[in-house]
């Protein structure tokens, strides 16, 4: 390299000023000198080359043919230079040369779409647009960097050898606009073209390593807003693969070693694997020693240092660790002055350093000075930057600590006006949204604050907005479980506790069940809309349309077709959007008022009952008044007792003789619930015989509240004075009477059994139970259909329920407690799942008897979100569904579907699904008096209408 200069520089001695050779010399060792910075970044080679280049633009006036090729070459140093030294003047001359060697290439130019350096201008010019935004936030000039990319990538066509360049800096530049304003359908996008740039830069490509890089940053930009581990996981391993091709001496390798250090720490975060925070920080010491003091990125790497020693300190407690920790971070913010891209970062790493410190040894100067570093890491993240949340977080947590230690009412009021801006949030919600509401709500529940319901009211708010954000895939369960966590419980109590009983009812509607919820959008009937003429009727159809798609992609979205349901999603948000538009559809999808909610309690009270940290209440929804409140008088914890007593109780079933202490715990839930509710219903007029409908939140899922009562003489149970059904939300039920069956329409009904399940233990009873289902409705039914044996396989069910609305299912039931959506019925040739249920298009389903073990046994961890067979069989659009909360003896189920479907029968001699739970309640009373024991008389469940 020494010697190519060093022969230009002689060659350009050949040709003196006025030489007609004298601008191509000039350029020609202003490229060597270039290549050479490129190399070993000695500054002084930069600069050379760029004045080198402004004395050949001197000599290529306008007219030169070479004018465009010395203004491109000039700009490209500048923007080098600007890189290394942020001096905003290089990259203003940067971008203004661009635009001038641009215009000296207009479309139509002979060689502007196929010349790789006049494409290369268009780049250039994107990337600097893109730069110059980093720096001073100028939003116009980001849009045009996207245009710019977007009109480049069109004249590289699949097949053209720099098509990669273009996909990749496209991507650039839509993270960019990502960081700045948080649409997530940038963001995916970016990810999709990083991908596609890897496949054109296969292992021995060039480019290769900086593909894998780009991509791995994108997905941990993605899984920091939505949380999805598989994401994270992905990106190490990129990360890994772009480290293997930077081995030592590679110009980015120690950039390779902090980006995978990066995504190990997070991971071990997460996780709490020790191996990968070991190796996070060894790789950091490694990238550190790679930046000497001066280098342009040092800052970057003391910053990435110091984190992984603090993750290391909070899991090990190594007080040198933490202490090295906030030595590192000052560096780096002494690295990073004010005006510093980054200095924001620096001071709210440091100040939840010294933060710590505080926690360890309790010095008060520390707190004092993590607060001020706090509240000017806030000052330099307005309103909609990217991290403004998390700021807003550490501040508050800080300020709390403080008030908590002092007891200094300012600390508190300036606290809670903090938390009051993110009501006013108007971007896409992160995480950090999230979380900073959250820690709102449970502030102000520990100060009691008067802002608690506001609090919860704007968790939820941007807990809906959260999980909007998420791909229909049981894969992202795990993110939507840890986002609800307790919030709709509590934020039901908090409403209770303040009197807002209309809200506790909204509010706990809006935080379960959640994904069932995502999912039923997809579902969503418009017949009010159908029948309106030319828009309505057209954009019924499309949203129609659109969802069939998008439910059919559930748990199918590979790669492959990530874009394509991407752009369904977002033609259905649009869809949504333009209904929203008509009149009368404001509120389409969006959550629901307690007066569209109150409709549940048409054929009877809706009693949801809630266990939260703060207080167990029941609430009883009526038709026709406002709800009324029946305090009880039980803690959640003894709560959780009482369920976890009762299913390792259930597992006994069968096996020992349970009888006492079952009757131990009905009596315990008869006298501490449901007596007091049935009190109540009284007193409401809600008359005995009456139907009630069960809505349990929370461990209360978990108990059988249909089957309590004092199991004393002359005393009646729950079951002889109302008639229980169950619901998981409020919504579900007004979904299910709004399916209003037509008495004309004929009644198709199948009964499946599968006694022979491909690789499981035979049900004996399974064809005489089909066979007593046909005796009774044969003579009542349009059309019987039975399918048993080798014809019970999964396709045969599914085929079946296409022409059916009624289905009785006798087989195994497979509950999958780790992975919900794999839960099943066991056919002949493999498991029906939950998640094959959920992509059905079944038409108008009615009814079904679920005659198998566990169909409402769901995710212990997650009980809110009621994953389970009967859910999804009510998800997928049967109206009335029976299930069962735990084993089922064989004989019984028999006894139980004999006397079940001799009450089903309307006084018309038509099938009534809105009978099911009084012809269940009249099958158990039959099994009581012919001495069955008592928990296969009380298994059975009734969920619906």
């Amino acid at each position: 390299m020494a010697d190519d200069v060093e022969q230009r520089r002689a060659a350009l001695k050949r040709c003196p000023p006025g030489h007609s050779l004298r601008s191509q010399s000039l350029n020609n060792l202003a490229n060597s000198l270039w290549d050479r910075f490129t190399q070993r970044g000695t500054p002084s080679d930069l600069d050379e080359c760029i004045e080198l280049h402004r004395a050949a633009l001197l000599l290529r006036p306008p007219g030169h043919p070479d004018r465009s090729h010395t203004l491109n070459n000039l700009a490209i140093s500048l923007g080098d230079r600007f890189i290394q030294q942020d001096a905003p003047s290089d990259l203003n001359e940067c971008i203004e040369l661009h635009r001038a060697a641009l215009l000296l290439r207009p479309p139509g130019h002979s060689h502007r779409s196929a010349s790789l350096n006049n494409l290369a201008i268009s780049l250039n010019l994107a990337i600097s647009l893109g730069e110059r935004f980093t720096q001073r936030g100028v939003q116009a000039d980001l849009d045009e960097c996207i245009e710019l990319n977007r009109a480049a990538l069109l004249l590289r066509l699949p097949g053209h050898p720099d098509r990669s360049k273009s996909l990749n800096n496209l991507a650039i530049s839509l993270r960019d606009r990502f960081m700045q304003r948080g649409v997530p359908a940038d963001l995916d996008e970016c990810i999709e073209l990083h991908r596609a740039a890897l496949l054109l830069r296969p292992s021995g490509h060039s480019d290769r390593s900086l593909s894998l890089d780009n991509l791995a940053t994108s997905l941990q930009d993605r899984f920091t807003q939505r949380g999805v581990l598989s994401d994270l996981d992905e990106c190490i391993e990129l990360h890994r693969a772009a480290l293997l091709l930077r081995p030592p001496g590679h110009s980015d390798r120690s950039k390779s070693l902090n980006n995978l250090a990066i995504s190990l720490g997070e991971r071990s975060t997460q996780r709490g694997v020790p191996a990968d925070l070991d190796e996070c920080i060894e790789l950091n010491r490694a990238a550190l020693f790679l930046l000497p003091p001066g280098h342009p990125v040092r800052s970057l790497s003391l910053d990435n240092l110091a984190i992984g020693l603090r993750d290391r300190f909070t899991q090990r407690g190594i007080s040198s660790d933490l202490d090295e920790c906030i030595e590192l971070h000052r560096a780096a913010l002494l690295l990073r002055p004010p005006g510093h891209s980054h200095r924001s970062v620096s001071l709210d790493n440091l100040a939840i350093s010294i933060g710590d410190r505080f926690t360890q040894w309790g010095v008060p100067s520390d707190l004092d000075e993590c607060i001020e570093f706090h509240r000017a890491a806030l000052l330099l993240r307005p309103l909609g930057h990217s991290h403004r949340s998390w700021s807003l977080y550490n501040l508050t947590i800080s300020l709390r600590d403080r008030f908590t230690q002092r007891g200094v009412p300012s600390d508190l009021d300036e606290t809670f006006r903090l938390f009051s801006q993110l009501s006013h949030i108007s971007h896409a919600v992160s995480r950090a949204d999230l979380t900073a509401a959250k820690s709102w709500a449970t502030t102000a529940e520990e100060t009691n604050h008067p802002s608690a319901l506001v609090a919860y009211q704007t968790a939820l708010k941007f807990l809906v907005q959260h999980v909007t954000l998420l791909s229909s895939s049981s894969r992202h369960f795990d993110v939507v479980r840890t986002a609800t966590a307790s919030l709709a419980v509590d934020a039901f109590s908090c409403s209770i506790r303040r009197g807002a009983l209309t809200s506790a009812v909204e509010l706990v509607e809006q935080g379960r069940a959640v994904f069932w919820t995502q999912l039923a959008r997809f579902r969503t009937t418009l017949d009010e809309l159908s029948m309106a003429r030319n828009t309505g009727a057209a954009l019924a159809e499309e949203f129609k349309q659109l969802s069939f798609h998008l439910r059919n992609a559930f748990d199918q979205s590979t790669e492959d077709r990530a874009p394509q349901t991407r752009q369904l999603t977002m033609q259905w948000d649009d869809v949504v959007s333009r209904i929203r538009m008509l009149p009368d559809f404001a509120r389409f999808l969006l959550p629901p008022l307690f007066s569209d909610l109150q409709k549940a309690a048409e054929q009877g009270p809706v009693i949801i009952v809630n266990a939260s940290q703060y207080s167990c209440d029941a609430l009883i929804v009526l038709s026709d008044q406002d709800p009324v409140h029946v305090p009880i008088v039980i803690t959640q914890t003894e709560v959780s007792d009482l369920s976890s007593e009762f299913q390792s109780l259930s597992k006994e079933f069968g096996s020992f003789d349970t009888q006492h202490k079952l009757v131990s715990i009905l009596r315990k839930l008869w006298h501490v619930i449901v007596d007091p509710v049935v009190q109540a219903l009284r007193v409401s007029n809600v008359y005995p015989g009456s139907r009630i409908w069960w809505c349990p939140t929370a461990e209360f899922t978990l108990l059988p509240l249909h089957a309590a009562g004092p199991y004393e003489k002359k005393r009646d149970s729950l079951s002889h004075i109302y008639i229980s059904s169950y619901t998981p939300t409020l919504a579900t039920l007004v979904r299910a009477r709004q399916q209003v069956s037509r008495d004309a329409v004929p009644q198709h009904f199948v009964a499946i059994g599968q006694g022979n399940p491909n690789g499981g233990k035979p049900l004996q009873c399974v064809a005489p139970e089909l066979a007593v289902v046909a005796q009774h409705l044969v003579p009542v039914v349009s059309s019987f259909t039975s399918l048993e044996d080798n014809d019970a396989t999964v396709k045969g069910a599914f085929d079946a329920l296409n022409h059916n609305q009624w289905l009785h299912l006798a087989c195994h039931g497979m509950p999958n407690r780790q992975q919900p959506f794999e839960s099943s019925f066991a056919m002949r040739d493999g498991p029906l799942m939950i998640k094959d249920i959920i992509r059905s298009n079944w038409q108008d389903p009615e009814f079904v008897f679920l005659s198998a073990c566990h169909t409402t046994v769901g995710d212990e961890k997650s009980p809110d979100e009621s994953i389970h067979l009967a859910a999804a069989m009510q998800f997928s659009g049967f109206r009335s569904v029976i299930g069962s909360m735990w084993s089922v003896d064989d004989e019984v189920a028999q006894e139980v579907v004999s006397a079940f479907y001799g009450n089903l029968v309307d006084g018309s001699g038509r099938l009534a699904c809105t009978r099911a739970a009084m012809a269940l309640n009249k099958a158990v009373k039959k099994l009581r008096r012919n001495n069955i024991p008592l928990e296969q008389q009380i298994v059975f469940v009734h969920i619906g209408v």
